[in-house]
């Protein structure tokens, strides 16, 4: 366009940081750095950047602006960035604060039963805050809703009080099938047989038959667990087996007079609930502790146990059992990050992610490292990725073991275990190793995948710094994607407020 000669010409306004860099490049100077105020003691949260660092402290208010380490790391640039939540104790929560002389004795249990634990685990000897807590409430007939953390020592709060309850009972008429007076429920094969391993020797001392229903073999191999005499005391089963066997009436749950779900929140999701449901209904739930008294009209005890606990839980609660007989027992600790392991959470592009891998393990893989160590656990999210990295580490000659659920059931018995007993000190494995399964020889998990969920996420970092657990526990997260990043952010943000997980609390 011609303007006229009086025409003012048009203004361009040029932000202030941008002239500020084209005088410092005309120049050739920049500006000296900002002076970073690092304040002594422990940290609470690292950064990379020491301005983003939380001394340990530190404690912010409910309305206090948080400075997010992973506040930008849904833009490119932040690839390369890390930050972590650095440990605020050494011990496990479920030890700390507890009397030296607490003891099983003052819990209720009986000398048989007690004399059993001696025998089967000597290294057990005083009770942690969650047994404490749990046992008590048991032995007087309660249903009970247990949610602690992992590692708490959640499995012997409700194995002994189940053995001294079926210690008092009088063994009635045998039925033409199998008629178990004990069940645990879990979700997976794996965690069915290391809750028999720690059952059976149990019982075996008190006389009790402890078996294993699990799935994935056919109804052949159904039919042949549940045929073995003398029959099963305490069966400990998955939902699909114990289904199929109440289908074709190979067992009976007449005679139940104790039910625990296992990692209750994972039985209660949606891939589960439609066969736990039809157990439920074919169990005979007391409505309360008096209806327990009657040894020749059994009624079961309900016992809940897990580490995470979605909130709208207690209305599917409510269909099986009134909430009123039903005694909740949380820990301090739950839902919470776990002050006792480190957690590091490193940005990565998708393509930096096998080269980030690969290192670490190395140092940790018998063939390169000179000194001892604990195990590895490596998830993914899916089982294509669990075969595709173990190929990787195949060429990079680092020896593992691999476990995920499309395996066939022949290949996955005693992976885990062999695992445990350190055939092997890495393992690749989707989140089928992430519920319930004991690690307390793992020192490191590392989130190849980040998990989908912050349930996932809580049950992988539990994989360390266990009850027992002789080596300190480390979580190293690979974040990717959008929406590994919101995750993340939610975790960085509970943790500078030491508050609980959102969107976790029971309901």
């Amino acid at each position: 366009t011609v303007r006229g000669p009086n025409e003012p010409l048009p203004v361009v306004r040029i932000p202030r940081a941008l002239q500020r860099r084209q005088e410092e490049r005309q120049s050739g100077q920049r500006s000296p750095p900002r002076p970073v105020l690092v304040r002594p003691g422990s940290l609470l949260i690292s950064a990379r950047r020491p301005e983003l660092n939380q001394p340990a402290r530190l404690t912010l208010g409910p309305w206090e602006p948080a400075p997010l380490a992973s506040r930008g790391w849904r833009n490119r640039r932040a690839h390369g960035d890390h930050f972590s939540i650095e440990r605020a104790q050494h011990e496990a929560p479920a030890l700390r604060n507890l009397s030296p002389k607490g003891s099983f004795t003052d819990l209720g249990l009986e000398r048989r039963v007690l004399s059993a634990l001696q025998e089967a685990a000597p290294e057990v000897v005083r009770p942690t805050t969650v047994q404490s807590s749990t046992i008590p409430p048991l032995l007087r007939g309660r249903h009970i809703l247990c949610a602690a953390e992992t590692g708490s020592g959640k499995t012997l709060g409700y194995l002994l009080p189940l053995l001294q309850r079926l210690l008092g009972q009088p063994s009635l008429d045998p039925c033409r099938i199998p008629a178990p007076r004990g069940l645990v429920l879990v979700p997976s094969r794996e965690l069915a047989e290391q809750v028999r391993a720690v059952a059976q020797p149990l019982g075996s001392s008190l006389g009790l038959q402890v078996r294993e229903l699990g799935g994935g073999h056919g109804m052949s191999r159904i039919r042949l667990q549940l045929s073995k005499h003398p029959p099963a005391d305490i069966l400990v089963a998955t939902p699909g087996a114990l289904w199929k066997a109440l289908k074709t009436q190979l067992i009976s749950l007449e005679q139940l007079s104790f039910l625990v779900l296992d990692e209750a929140d994972t039985l209660l999701d949606e891939s589960f609930l439609e066969l736990v449901d039809y157990i439920l209904e074919g169990s005979h739930i007391a409505e309360g502790p008096a209806d327990l008294k009657d040894p020749f009209n059994p009624k079961a005890q309900l016992v809940l146990v897990g580490a995470t606990f979605p909130e709208g839980v207690g209305q599917l609660l409510s269909k099986v059992a009134s909430l009123d007989s039903l005694t909740t027992v949380t820990s301090d600790k739950l839902h919470c990050i776990m002050p006792h392991v480190r957690q590091t959470f490193m940005r990565l592009k998708g393509t930096e992610k096998v080269t980030g891998l690969v290192p670490i393990l190395k140092q940790r893989d018998r063939a390169y490292r000179t000194g001892p160590a604990g195990s590895v656990l490596v998830f993914c999210n899916c089982s294509s990725t669990v075969n595709w990295l173990g190929y990787i580490l195949d060429d990079h000659k680092i020896q593992h073991l691999r476990l995920q659920g499309q395996m066939p059931a022949s290949m996955r018995a005693g992976i885990f275990q062999s695992f445990q007993k350190g055939s092997r000190d890495i393992l690749l494995c989707t989140d089928i190793a992430s519920r319930g399964l004991d690690s307390t020889q793992v020192e490191l998990v590392i989130n190849y995948d980040f998990p989908l969920t912050l349930q996932d996420y809580i049950h992988r970092a539990g994989r360390v710094g266990r009850v027992g657990s002789e080596v300190p526990g480390t979580v190293i997260s690979f974040v990717t994607h959008p929406w590994d990043v919101s995750l993340v952010q939610k975790i960085e943000l509970a943790a500078r407020r030491r508050r609980s997980l959102p969107g976790l609390g029971p309901q």
